[in-house]
């Protein structure tokens, strides 16, 4: 039995360098990873001021939607004016009118690529709210 118990601990004193050799390969981690140029380098045009929805004198409360949103795809130019609205998502006829003509006279700081100002599509969700 003594010499059993002699072996086996003579064999994992063996064993132990070898383990700690073997798990020394370099993971992810510590491997330098190359420069990758991950986006396109476009920023987004956003806007310079809330959406500004004016209406109309005498509109009731409950004409006012609770939760309504309203999806717009566009373009906006190297000046920072939308052009080429169209509503992807609708809350009404109604409001899908305001909220294009809201957007329209809207200003964004336009999109740019290489600190150079371009004509970027975007889409835009407008959250109507009382």
């Amino acid at each position: 039995m003594r010499s059993m118990l002699a072996s086996t601990l003579m064999l994992s004193s063996f064993l132990i360098p070898a383990v700690a050799n073997a798990s020394s390969s370099k993971d992810d981690a510590s491997v330098p990873t190359p420069a990758i140029r991950v986006s396109t380098g476009v920023s987004a045009p956003t806007l310079k001021e809330p959406i500004d929805i004016e209406m109309p004198a005498g509109l009731s409360p409950n004409f006012f939607p609770t939760d309504g949103s309203v999806g717009l795809s566009l373009t906006v130019d190297p000046s920072g004016h939308a052009s080429n609205v169209k509503v992807v998502k609708s809350a009404s006829p109604y409001w899908d009118s305001l909220v294009v003509e809201a957007v329209q006279r809207s200003h964004f700081k336009p999109g740019k690529l290489d600190d150079q100002a371009i004509a970027v599509d975007m889409n835009l969700t407008v959250n109507l709210a009382k």
